[in-house]
């Protein structure tokens, strides 16, 4: 990847997306996904993202919703990809958290965190980021990383 310098437009966007993480809802539903949401199987995840009587659906939805848009914004150029991936892990680390039944997830829902997964698959340092998330979630206990992504 060719680095090129990110415009104040760039910086902009960057400290947007800062800035929506830091709402009190989002921080609480990203709180619960990143620290306490560990579905080990298919099943336990579709348990929350298929059921709106849960009353962490929303808040599973919020935040992947939230990660896929920001990725959706590198991948058509509103914001440099290097800033980007310098200044923002938890979408790789919840595409690695998700890694172990991701392709059980996308039988149902095929798009389910695709436009994060297309932007470790075209930036090597999307890539890189998203190594450096396995290696964390594989030290959470009873997880499983799959050989590939």
């Amino acid at each position: 990847m060719e680095r090129t310098l990110a415009t104040p437009a760039d910086a902009e966007i960057i400290l947007k997306l800062y800035q929506l993480r830091t709402e009190p809802v989002m921080r609480e539903a990203r709180a619960w996904i990143t620290g306490e949401f560990w579905p080990s199987t298919a099943e336990e995840f579709f348990a929350v993202s298929l059921n709106r009587g849960d009353r962490h659906n929303a808040w599973l939805r919020q935040v992947t919703s939230y990660w896929e848009m920001a990725a959706a914004m590198v991948l058509h150029g509103a914001v440099s990809p290097e800033l980007f991936v310098d200044c923002n892990g938890e979408g790789f680390f919840l595409l690695a958290k998700f890694s172990s039944v991701l392709e059980a997830i996308r039988e149902k829902q095929p798009g389910f965190m695709s436009k994060t997964t297309e932007l470790v698959n075209r930036f090597p340092a999307a890539a890189a980021r998203y190594e450096i998330a396995l290696r964390s979630v594989q030290y959470r206990p009873g997880s499983r990383i799959p050989e590939t992504r």
